[in-house]
């Protein structure tokens, strides 16, 4: 799959917004500590990616039924699904001047349906990487790499399962007015889009 940006203006995927707040407190505080003794952007992208992967549970596996959409939100309370998780990893790139695009997979629900799942794509050497912040757990293992995707899921285009190849600045409306109209996560897990 060829990505597609949303826009050739490279500098919107460094722009903080009300869900991308990378100049909120929280999340300068926790890009400084993770930026410690990291040699390059590419440590620090690594750092950052495990962090948010390893420290800050997904909410469904954690059974939390709190909904987070935020970056600074999620960095706060230690709690999100994929999107609000890669929603904090873009917050914590774009604080350190690392260009980094939301995207997306369609995939097949637990009611049989579809939902889309939310990644990141960070750039490094005039290229895009996807990257999936979820979280691990037995049959998922993502890993931070530029060199082939270690994504959570891999499409099943039989099920009706696609990559959408399109890498944006901002979170797809579809998303984020899903997340923002959950009072809780069972809620959301009703209400998340299966298409864009």
């Amino acid at each position: 799959m060829e990505p597609i940006q949303d826009t050739d203006d490279l500098s919107a995927y460094l722009a903080a917004d009300e869900v991308i707040d990378h100049e909120h407190p929280v999340v300068r505080e926790t890009a400084a500590r993770l930026a410690v003794g990291v040699a390059d952007s590419y440590e620090y992208a690594r750092a950052a990616f495990e962090f948010v992967r390893d420290t800050i549970p997904h909410s469904a596996d954690a059974g939390d039924p709190r909904v987070t959409w935020r970056a600074s939100d999620v960095l706060r309370l230690r709690t999100g699904i994929c999107h609000a998780k890669a929603h904090a990893l873009a917050a914590l790139l774009r604080a350190e001047d690392i260009p980094t695009a939301l995207c997306y997979q369609r995939l097949t629900h637990d009611d049989g349906g579809h939902v889309l799942h939310g990644l990141v794509a960070v750039r490094f050497h005039g290229a895009w990487h996807r990257q999936d912040p979820r979280g691990n757990k037995p049959g998922v293992d993502a890993r931070f790499s530029l060199d082939g995707e270690r994504l959570a899921w891999i499409p099943d285009p039989a099920a009706g399962e696609l990559d959408h190849p399109v890498l944006y600045a901002a979170p797809h409306p579809a998303v984020l007015q899903a997340l923002t109209a959950a009072p809780d996560r069972p809620y959301l897990w009703k209400t998340l889009p299966g298409t864009l």
